[in-house]
Formats: structure tokens, sequence, C-alpha cells
């Protein structure tokens, strides 16, 4: 098989590249290691609560032992599937702060990598069904749009939030992020509208595009110092084919690193151990793993608020008809549909925590037994957390987990500001219209509040919010600790660039997948000679 390009992972970031590489006329092949999309539950905006779980849409990381979190091992979900994150994802819509890219100008000493650079491109995306602005755009591919259903549990929270001095924000990607509110989501005539329905399916009109589903790429095919192919199995045999312009990766975070250290591309002391002959010796390929964590505070309510009950039954079968003829009601919800950001130090500066209320019981099972009812979880996330972890090899085998040292909590900072993030939960929970129809909380529980009881609650219950980032970050020539140069090709190897979330400096303040659709958006460029 040869093609032009080859895009290993059909997620996100490979959606968009792939789209945008055929729109340009080039043959693409796709390889995706997860299956279709096709399933009706991923298009359900509900629907991906029943996918979290399942390891034919996801891959689950086990974190290495833990010794901070007294020797827990988080687990860390990633798609797979076509369209990655962004088909089991919950669809909100956050792009972040301004500030948070002009690290990345600086890393890069590019200023196409800063915030006024990038927005154009965010707007180019849109197409948003109710703002039209200088930070908002329409007639793009990717529909956001505003929630079509919100329970009241959401409504009550968000006017709770108002009540401790935190304003209503009407629009998390406007002019200030700060305050309470409901997300805007990625949702399209009350389906879910995914990087593969907004770009990868028009795009498979052209011809262009040869998609792979259940191929696990398992090292990258480098002839005299170029990246020529990929080496892959699938259906039990291995396969290889060939691009005659370039090889581009974007299988997220994780995949990302493992996939060019099995290549030989990455620290040569660590190849070494595993009998992997050094091509480049890349000592930050893996390093800088960054993911937003979140810690909850949970409370029952009185029955009859938020979504206990709603999948099960009657309710069941009265809420699916109600979607399949309107697409609205309880299937229509995203699940976690409004949200805070704030500091929690100083309510009245910008935001250190992105708060989530979720209007149900939501908790991992790895941490508690507790039965599902009528409930709400509020979860506190530090948006640009200082803790960085790793990904390693744990063997040479592409078919072996690697090792993820998740490493949450290690800065000091993440913990403190994880408990007073908790603290502001609980005031929250303490206006009304809350405060009226909490029963009991549950989670860390009434009478819990010295500093070292807070801490080992969120040591305990701390988890993933699904953002891991950073682990082939890009950078200028003089960075050592660069995987990749400011127009994404990796150090050292011609015809190889990686487009995902691998290359962020830093994590963004907020869900990262419209911002990893950027990044994919600039690789096309680089590709095709836009930029």
């Amino acid at each position: 098989m040869s093609y032009d390009y080859i895009v290993v992972g059909g997620g996100s970031s490979g959606s968009l590249l792939a789209s945008r590489l055929a729109g340009a006329g080039s043959r693409v092949l796709v390889l995706e290691a997860g299956g279709s999309d096709n399933n009706p539950l991923i298009s359900m905006p509900a629907g991906f609560v029943k996918l979290l779980g399942v390891e034919k849409f996801m891959w689950f990381y086990h974190s290495t032992v833990q010794s901070q979190l007294n020797g827990r091992k988080p687990v860390v979900p990633t798609g797979r599937v076509v369209g990655g994150g962004s088909s089991v994802n919950a669809m909100v819509y956050i792009r972040g702060q301004k500030a948070d890219y002009a690290p990345w100008a600086e890393t890069t000493k590019d200023t196409s990598w800063d915030w006024d650079s990038l927005l154009p491109i965010f707007r180019g995306m849109e197409d948003n069904n109710r703002f039209h602005d200088d930070l908002h755009g329409i007639g793009g591919p990717w529909t956001i749009s505003d929630p079509i259903q919100i329970c009241e549990l959401s409504r009550k929270y968000v006017l709770a939030a108002q009540a401790i001095g935190l304003p209503f924000n009407p629009d998390f990607n406007g002019p200030v992020q700060r305050g309470a509110g409901f997300f805007q989501l990625s949702i399209k005539d009350g389906k879910r509208c995914s990087a593969a329905t907004a770009f990868l399916q028009p795009a498979m009109k052209t011809g262009n595009i040869h998609l792979l589903t259940g191929c696990l790429v398992h090292r990258i095919i480098v002839e005299n110092g170029r990246a020529v192919g990929v080496q892959f199995s699938r259906n039990s045999s291995l396969e290889t084919a060939r691009a005659s312009g370039e090889v581009a990766l974007c299988a997220g975070a994780i995949a990302t690193p493992k996939l060019m250290m099995l290549t030989g591309l990455g620290p040569q002391d660590h190849l070494s151990e595993h009998g992997i002959d050094t091509l480049v010796d890349l000592p930050g390929v893996g390093q800088n793993l960054q993911d937003h964590t979140e810690v909850p505070v949970l409370a029952f309510t009185k029955p009859g608020y938020g979504y206990f009950g709603e999948d099960k039954g009657l309710r069941q079968i009265r809420n699916g008809l109600q979607y399949m003829m309107f697409k609205n009601g309880p299937v229509a919800s995203n699940g976690v549909e409004s949200c805070a950001f704030f500091d929690p130090d100083d309510l009245s500066k910008e935001a250190k925590i992105q708060q989530f209320c979720v209007p149900s019981v939501y908790l991992d099972p790895d941490t508690t037994d507790i039965k599902p009812t009528y409930g709400i979880t509020i979860n506190s996330s530090v948006a640009r957390p200082g803790s960085k972890g790793s990904v390693r090899l744990a063997t040479a085998s592409a078919q072996d987990q690697p090792l993820v040292d998740t490493n949450y909590f290690d800065d000091p900072e993440d913990l403190r500001l994880s408990i007073e993030g908790l603290r502001i939960a609980r005031r929250i929970l303490d206006q009304e219209p809350l405060k009226s129809i909490i029963t009991k909380e549950i989670f860390p529980g009434t009478g819990v509040d010295d500093t070292a009881a807070l801490e080992a609650h969120a040591k305990k219950f701390v988890k993933t919010v699904y953002h891991p980032t950073g682990t082939a970050r890009m950078g200028h020539d003089g960075d050592e600790m660069a995987v990749v140069t400011p127009d994404l090709k990796v150090r050292g190897i011609d015809g190889l660039r990686v487009a995902d979330a691998s290359v962020m400096p830093n994590i963004i303040s907020g869900n990262t997948n419209s911002t990893t659709l950027v990044i994919a958006e600039r690789a096309a460029r680089f590709m095709i000679g836009e930029e």
C-alpha cells in the first residue's frame, strides 16, 4: 500500500488532518486502532456515559503506583474509536484562557502560536448557533450549540454559585472565563458533532481517504533518516504501508510517545533498556505529561432532581421515544450541563479552577461502592496543574501498555487548589436554591473539615478529566527537551510530524478537544504549504 500521507490515529486530530489533506487532493491512509463510530449510543449526547467503561470504545491506561496517593494506580481512559475522544467525550466546547497560549509562543519563540494568531482558526472551525462576533464564527464545519437539555438541578447550581459572588457568564469562551453558567456543546440537530462527523465523514466523499480500523501501528519505518511508512497489525497479520509525503502521528498523548519510542525515537538510555536501537536521542519523548484532575464533593438530594433513574425501566423507554421523535429530553443532555470557573483564593480574579456540576452521583468504581441515588456531584479541576508525569515503555512490544506515571499532586499547589475548590463547592451547596434540596453530604462528609482530612479525601478520590497532553512538546531549536519544532516536525527525522495534544508545551485552562483540533489544522497548513 502506498499513499501520499499516512495519518496514525483516526481520533479528533487525525480526522481533521486527514480531511484537510484529502481536500487538497492527496491520497491519505488513516489507521485507527479502534473500531467504527456507527454505534447509535455515540450519536446520542447522553449515550457516551454507557461507553466510558467499555474496552471496545476506550483504552484504559493504568498508572504506575502513586506513592503520593497512598499507593493508588489511577486509570486514564482515552478514546478507542473513529473520532477518538470527540466520539466519547461530554462534547464540552472550551478554548481556555488567552494567557494559556503565551507560554506556547515563548517556548517555541514563534508568535504564530499565541492566542491572537490562533483565534482565527478557532473562529474558522465554528458554526456557532448563538455567537457571531470577534471571538466566534459561523459557517464552519464544526457545529457549536447551546444545550438542548438543562435539568433543574444544573440550573440550581448556577444560581447558587451566583449567591457566593460568582457572576453569571453567558460564554466561557468570551472575553473572560470567570463565572458560572452553562456550556456550549459540539452538538448538531440533537446529535453529537464529533471530529469524525464534522471533518472526516464529509471528506470521505472525495475518495482520497482510505480508513482502516482495528489497526495497531507497531513502528514507523525510517530509511536514510526519513519516515517512509509504518508497520501495523490487522486481523492478526503484520502489514506495511508507505507514504511518499509524510507520516503524521495523531494517536494521542500516551500512544504517540509510545510509538515513537518503539521506533527508536526517544531517550537513548531508556530505549537501550528495552534493546531498541536509538535512531534519534530525544530525551523529551514521553516527558511533560500533564492532565487535568478533579476532586469531588458528593451530596444526596431530595427525590426528583437530576438524572437518577432516567435510564431505567419505563422512564428509559419514555426518554428514548422523546429523543427519537423530538431530539430533546434527558437523552439530549451531555451529562454535565453547568460549570463555574474561579480562583478559590479570590473570586474576583481569573480562574484557577474549573468546577463541573454533575446532576447525579458520579464516582469511579475503583474509589467507592456507593449505590447510585438522587444526588449531585461537584468536581473541582485545577485549570493549570503544575504536576508533570511521564510515559515510558514497559516492554519493546506494541501489544503491551506503556508505563504511565500520572504523578497527580506531585506539585503541592495542585493539592491545595483542589481542596480550596472543594471548599467553594461546599459554599455553593450551602446556598439557595440548592441548600433546601440537599439531604446529606456523603463525601468528604459532614464534619470533615480540617486540611489533613480533606487532603486524605483528595488523594483517595482524585481522578483524570480525560485530558492527557504534552508528551512530545514543541519548542525552539535550542530546547533539548523539545520533541517537535514549531511547525510540528519531529527533530532529527524528515517526513514525520506530530499533530495531536502531545505537542502542547502546557495544558490549557479547560477541556482540550477544540485546541487539539487547532493543532491539527496548523499541521495541515504546514503539510499542504499554506503556512
